[in-house]
């Protein structure tokens, strides 16, 4: 069985207003963002949240801040991003949160006449030095705990960006988390690699696209959607509709039932 959920919206971004749209909707779980004021670490009243999760019978994942670079090259700003994501963990320990979505940022590049040098590529003992010292934090702040960090594909994935997610998969604190939506974008150029680490992916974004645009209601695009929802039915994922508006993820909901996933 598929578990649906919803993204935080920026039309209803209260923790409450969430909750109360996702329940009326039928759907699981909220995916909270991070990037949002509102679930920023030191703001985020875990207490409160948890009685309202409690009483709600719903279910959470987070959304970690698309900013986040553990690999930054400047110490000051990748242990900030590291300490964030402890404290996510522990956060996520608290309200038996299952799934941290993470982006696997590419860095900078140079461009030069005949190429993009990507720094992460050219110092690559560095980059994978600093990968396997965030893999060891977190399976230290993890533990015995049923905690996933799932790597979200964006663009398509570099070979030095694969090396580092091979490596970050030594540790079963890792996953994958595989966006259609995105893959759609880069040419399809993610699902092979993701598919050939099946038994990491743990969770999806589930939504339309076409080439003029990203999110879009179910259906409405160009995306084979009932073989991607085929992936998530035989695993039992965790898929977020990520729409951006309450609209649009209102009928992407009333457009489920189109697709044999029952």
């Amino acid at each position: 069985m598929i578990h649906f959920g919803m993204p935080t919206l920026i039309e209803c971004p209260g923790f409450r207003e969430s909750l109360d749209l996702c329940n009326e909707l039928g759907l699981s779980f909220v995916e909270i963002n991070m990037n949002l004021p509102e679930y920023q670490i030191g703001v985020l009243d875990v207490s409160n949240m948890k009685i309202m999760l409690d009483d709600s019978g719903l279910s959470l994942t987070i959304h970690l801040d698309e900013n986040l670079n553990i690999c930054d090259f400047n110490p000051l700003i990748a242990n900030a991003y590291m300490e964030t994501i402890l404290n996510t963990i522990t956060i996520a320990k608290q309200m038996d949160i299952p799934i941290l979505n993470m982006h696997m940022s590419e860095g900078v590049y140079f461009t030069l006449p005949d190429r993009k040098e990507f720094l992460f590529e050219k110092y690559s003992s560095f980059y994978l030095e600093r990968l396997y010292e965030f893999r060891t934090l977190c399976e230290e702040a993890i533990g015995e705990n049923d905690i996933t960090i799932c790597i979200e594909n964006c663009g398509p994935y570099r070979d030095f960006q694969k090396e580092g997610i091979e490596l970050l998969f030594e540790s079963s604190c890792f996953g994958l988390t595989f966006d259609i939506g995105h893959d759609y974008y880069a040419d399809n150029a993610n699902e092979q690699f993701i598919l050939a680490h099946r038994d990491k992916l743990k969770h999806m974004h589930i939504h339309d696209a076409n080439r003029n645009g990203n999110h879009l209601v179910l259906g409405t695009g160009e995306i084979d959607i009932a073989s991607k929802l085929e992936i998530a039915k035989h695993n039992n994922y965790r898929c977020v509709l990520e729409t951006k508006t309450i609209e649009g993820l209102k009928q992407s909901v009333r457009r489920l039932h189109e697709y044999e996933i029952y």
